[in-house]
C-alpha cells in the first residue's frame, strides 16, 4: 500500500465529510489532509492544511488543487439553497472544477458522494443534477473514479429538518421489507458511507466504479 498521500476534503464540515475528515487524519497512509472551505473550519491537527476560499473565484486557487485522492462531499438542500443557480453551483460547479484542475495537477482518484437515483435525463432537478455531475466527472482524465450513491443518509446534523426525521421515520418503518433488489433502498448510516470512501481509497483500483447503499455498506 502506497503511503504519504495527500488528500483534499470538500465539505468536511458536512454529516459524510466531517467523519472522513476524522478517518483521514486517523489513516496512516495520508500524511496531508487539504480543506477548502468558505469559513476556518477550526479543526486543528498537524495533517491539515486550509485554505478560506471564496469559491466564486476558484481560479484563483488552481495550483493548490495539487492531491493524490479528491474526496467531494458536497451538497446543499432546497431550503438551504433556494437558488438553482446556486445550487448547480455546490452540487456540480465546485465539484467539477475541483475534478478538471485535479487531473491538471495529477490526481490519480475523485470520490463524488452523488445520490441513489441520479439521472442526467431525470426531470426531477436534483436527480438530473447529480446524474449530470456524475456523467461530467466519468469524462475527466483521472484514473480511479469512485461515485457513491446513497439512499437516505442517516446521521446527526447541525441544522433541523423536520421533513427528514419525518422520512427516517418511515425509512425504519420500511427497512425490513427491503430485500433482494430494494436492499439499495435502505438508509444508510453517514458513518458507513465515510468509512467505505475510506477503504476504497486505500484500494485504487483503476477505471469508474458507482456503488450503492447496499454495495456501499460492503465496502464499509
Amino acid at each position: 500500500m502506497e503511503m504519504n498521500k495527500t488528500a483534499i476534503l470538500l465539505g468536511s464540515s458536512g454529516l459524510v465529510g466531517s467523519q472522513l475528515l476524522t478517518l483521514l487524519l486517523n489513516c496512516p497512509t495520508y500524511t496531508q489532509v487539504i480543506l477548502f472551505n468558505r469559513k476556518p473550519s477550526l479543526v486543528k491537527h498537524p495533517k491539515i492544511k486550509e485554505y478560506v476560499v471564496n469559491f466564486n473565484k476558484l481560479e484563483n486557487h488552481k495550483n493548490e488543487i495539487k492531491a493524490d485522492a479528491i474526496f467531494s462531499c458536497l451538497g446543499s438542500t432546497k431550503s438551504k439553497t433556494p437558488n438553482p443557480i446556486d445550487y448547480r453551483k455546490v452540487d456540480f460547479d465546485i465539484p467539477l472544477f475541483f475534478a478538471k484542475e485535479g487531473a491538471k495537477n495529477g490526481a490519480q482518484q475523485y470520490h463524488l458522494i452523488s445520490s441513489l437515483g441520479a439521472d442526467a435525463q431525470a426531470k426531477n432537478f436534483y436527480s438530473k443534477l447529480k446524474g449530470e455531475v456524475e456523467e461530467a466527472l466519468k469524462k475527466c482524465a483521472i484514473p480511479s473514479i469512485y461515485i457513491y450513491q446513497p439512499s437516505f443518509l442517516i446521521g446527526n446534523r447541525l441544522e433541523k429538518r423536520i421533513l427528514e426525521k419525518l422520512v427516517l421515520g418511515f425509512v425504519k418503518i420500511l427497512s425490513p421489507f427491503l430485500v433482494g433488489k430494494l436492499k439499495k433502498f435502505k438508509g444508510i448510516e453517514a458513518s458507513i458511507l465515510a468509512k467505505a470512501i475510506l477503504n476504497t481509497s486505500l484500494k485504487s483500483e483503476l477505471g469508474i466504479h458507482t456503488y450503492t447503499s447496499d454495495i456501499i455498506k460492503t465496502l464499509a
